[in-house]
């Protein structure tokens, strides 16, 4: 009988164990994941209908969210209903179980969702009164996991295909702001949802979810066992005047998300007002100055022209003298005329339709692939510039360039990516998507990058046609100027003018980013970017002439460095905005905002460097070769 006994619990034991593996997709040797229910999906009445957990977290730390299960939530629905439900309602075919994982695409993955089936049983077109998932009795650790989710304002997410649901896990009553919970204080647990959900033609096109909170619970006293009854109720409505093409236009009036996030446009008017009247003046100021310069110059007969020769036109001979460390210079401009580039196409293809600009992490995922495919763009640049300075040594010109922007990215990821594992939070990248853009780097943008680089060098010209000879010996440049014509209050007017135009503008992309809302304005974020660029290159241009008119030739770096101080004043704006604009807190949730800020701000640096440069390189070229020199 023992034997027996023996040989029936060993399979026994074996099935209870594969059931649960099965049951908890979590467990990564065994985990299975269920296809996705694509959006557009037509109904028929009664066919089953989806809802699709994501993430859990407090609301003011977007980057600071959990897998929805990481609190003890219904992962599958009690067969056995109250007598309170109703029983005349259709029922699903079959139990979906929950906690089981979703495919998901490589934006998702990298906006830190992690979608996962959940146990409601909808139906199309069939409303619920009201229906019961589970019942389930908290002990302490599961009431003080739910405790600490209201204190600190969780939300949590859900979908409907592609439509985002938003909620808000419990509230609490009578605390005290700085002691917290207090002799008379309150928390209370929302365990009934009701789902609003619109249908035009047979496809969803609106949903939205609520708390009830006459059927709160009391979960104040966490050493005290609850018995919970988690609920359900559905709603459908149809909505004959919203097709399923603008079916995301209504998130921009939730109710759930702040109404400080909409967007003003007479704000955004008066910042292009102000660019355009900007560029304005200093294209008419410049051309005046530059006319009588002309005018001057012209003049001059050969017999006077050594007396009376000053400003710009005395260092003819050292304006094109080659800067110091030019690989790290051409492969700074390269990657700058890249990302340039990548941007422009982003924004084109987003306004085309071609990238989703409300599905989940498709512009991240875009910009990714696009930053790859461009990489030929920024080592053709930075190389055939590198080539034109008389440079031997391309083949580290175009290493630079293919490491210059990806490797403190790399070194930012690894921080804030260590972190997220640390808080077991969903922000942390799965290996997969790590896997991924490793792949995309090693097999498509370094040696499309190379590939560039080779281009250059076996087809660009190699001539750098600089219209005066340099002479042997540098010119010695004046130390004694007015502090106001130095180059550090000139690198913060260059940052702050092109800052203060797009200020206004900034603090809504800002909100969309580290927020909850979903920025649609692609055509004015294109627009103000042509802008910025403009603006900033022409500012760079005005103080290159009147760094010229001091006689100082060393403008190489300088004009690239005065193009991208926007991106600095752009990350110090980022301080500002965490700590008196935003609810944002926490060592997670600050280890992501302020190192992938300083990633945008490196980036707007590059890119705004980059076009100072050349508009400056052009600048130069025009005015020199305009005169006489010897």
């Amino acid at each position: 009988m023992v034997g027996t006994r023996q040989r029936w619990n060993a399979p026994s034991a074996l099935l209870a164990a594969l059931v649960l593996l099965a049951a908890k997709p979590q467990n990564a040797s065994a985990a299975r994941k269920v296809k996705r229910v694509k959006a557009g999906t037509t109904y028929k009445t009664h066919d089953p209908v989806h809802i699709v957990v994501n993430k859990v977290g407090p609301f003011n730390n977007p980057t600071e969210t959990y897998r929805y299960y990481s609190l003890p939530f219904c992962e599958a629905h009690h067969d056995v209903e109250d007598e309170e439900d109703q029983a005349d309602h259709p029922k699903a075919d079959e139990h979906r179980p929950g906690a089981i994982r979703h495919r998901q695409r490589l934006g998702e993955s990298i906006v830190g969702d992690r979608r996962e089936t959940s146990p409601y049983e909808i139906t199309f077109k069939d409303n619920i009164e009201w229906r019961m998932l589970c019942k389930v009795t908290l002990d302490e650790d599961e009431i003080d996991k739910f405790k600490n989710a209201i204190h600190n304002s969780y939300f949590f997410e859900m979908f409907v295909e592609d439509l985002p649901m938003w909620g808000y896990i419990g509230d609490f009553e009578n605390e005290d702001f700085v002691m917290g919970e207090v002799e008379g204080s309150k928390t209370y647990l929302f365990p009934h949802l009701h789902f609003k959900l619109g249908y035009n033609d047979g496809n969803m096109v609106s949903a939205s979810v609520t708390t009830d909170a006459e059927r709160k619970v009391d979960i104040t006293n966490s050493k005290k066992a609850t018995e919970v009854q988690f609920s359900y109720s559905v709603e459908w409505v149809w909505e004959k005047e919203l097709p399923w093409k603008y079916r995301m236009t209504r998130y921009a009036d939730s109710r759930f998300l702040p109404s400080s996030f909409e967007i003003h446009w007479l704000s955004i008017i008066n910042s292009f007002v102000l660019v355009l009247l900007l560029t304005a003046f200093l294209t008419i100021i410049l051309m005046r100055v530059l006319k009588n310069d002309f005018s001057r110059y012209m003049e001059l007969d050969e017999e006077t022209l050594e007396e009376e020769e000053s400003g710009w036109k005395l260092i003819h001979g050292d304006v094109f003298r080659f800067p110091e460390n030019s690989s790290l210079f051409c492969a700074a401009v390269g990657t700058g005329t890249q990302l340039i580039f990548a941007t422009l196409f982003l924004l084109g293809l987003a306004l085309s339709g071609l990238v989703s600009t409300t599905r989940r992490g498709s512009i991240l995922a875009g910009m990714v692939v696009i930053y790859c495919l461009t990489s030929v763009i920024g080592g053709y640049v930075g190389t055939r510039l590198y080539l034109q300075m008389n440079g031997k040594a391309w083949v580290r010109c175009a290493i630079l360039v293919g490491c210059l922007f990806p490797l403190p990215v790399v070194g930012i990821f690894m921080w804030v990516n260590t972190v997220a594992l640390v808080h077991g939070s969903t922000s942390a990248l799965p290996v997969g998507a790590v896997v991924t853009c490793t792949l995309l780097y090693v097999f498509l943008s370094f040696p499309l990058t190379v590939l560039g680089a080779s281009l250059a060098k076996n087809y660009a010209s190699k001539e750098f046609n600089a219209p005066t000879r340099t002479t042997k010996v540098a010119r010695e440049i004046p130390t004694e100027v007015p502090w106001y014509r130095g180059r550090p209050f000139q690198m913060l007017i260059a940052g702050f003018l092109p800052f203060s135009a797009i200020y206004i503008e900034l603090h809504y992309i800002f909100a969309s980013m580290w927020g909850h809302q979903i920025y649609t304005l692609f055509g004015i974020l294109l627009f103000a970017f042509i802008l910025l660029v403009i603006v900033t290159s022409f500012i760079t241009v005005a103080l290159l002439y009147f760094q010229l008119a001091r006689e100082d030739h060393q403008w190489w770096w300088v004009t690239f460095i005065n193009g991208g101080m926007t991106g600095i004043f752009i990350y110090a704006y980022s301080f500002f905005y965490y700590f008196h604009r935003s609810g944002m807190s926490g060592w997670l949730q600050g280890s992501f905002y302020f190192g992938y800020m300083a990633v945008i701000s490196f980036a707007f640096f590059l890119m705004l460097g980059s076009a100072g440069f050349h508009f400056s390189l052009a600048f130069v070229r025009h005015i020199y070769g305009r005169i006489k020199c010897d």
